[in-house]
C-alpha cells in the first residue's frame, strides 16, 4: 500500500483553502486505504481460522466460525479504541 507524505509541499496548488482541502481530501483517502488494508488482514485471519476446506456453501459450523471472529474482531476494535480515547481525554485534563 503506497503512504502519501501528509507534509508534502502543495505551496503551488493555489489558495490556502484549496491546499488545507487537498490535505483534508488526502488524509481520508489515507483513513481509506488503511481501513481496507485492515479488513483484507482480518478476513485473511478469520478465513484461515474457520475454513476446513471450500466448499460450494457455508457450513453452519463455519458460518459460526465467521461470525464469532467478526464479533471479537468488532469489540476489540470497539475497546481498544474507547481506551485510546480515555487515555487522550485524561491527557487534555
Amino acid at each position: 500500500m503506497a503512504d502519501f507524505d501528509s507534509n508534502m509541499d502543495l505551496s503551488g496548488v493555489g489558495s490556502s483553502a484549496e491546499t488545507a482541502e487537498l490535505r483534508r481530501m488526502i488524509a481520508v483517502e489515507q483513513q481509506k486505504a488503511q481501513f481496507t488494508a485492515q479488513v483484507h488482514n482480518f478476513m485473511d485471519v478469520c478465513w484461515d481460522k474457520c475454513m476446513d476446506k471450500p466448499g460450494t456453501k457455508l457450513d453452519s459450523r463455519t458460518e459460526s466460525c465467521l461470525v464469532s471472529c467478526v464479533d471479537r474482531f468488532i469489540d476489540t476494535t470497539l475497546s481498544i479504541t474507547n481506551r485510546f480515547a480515555q487515555l487522550v481525554q485524561k491527557g487534555a485534563h
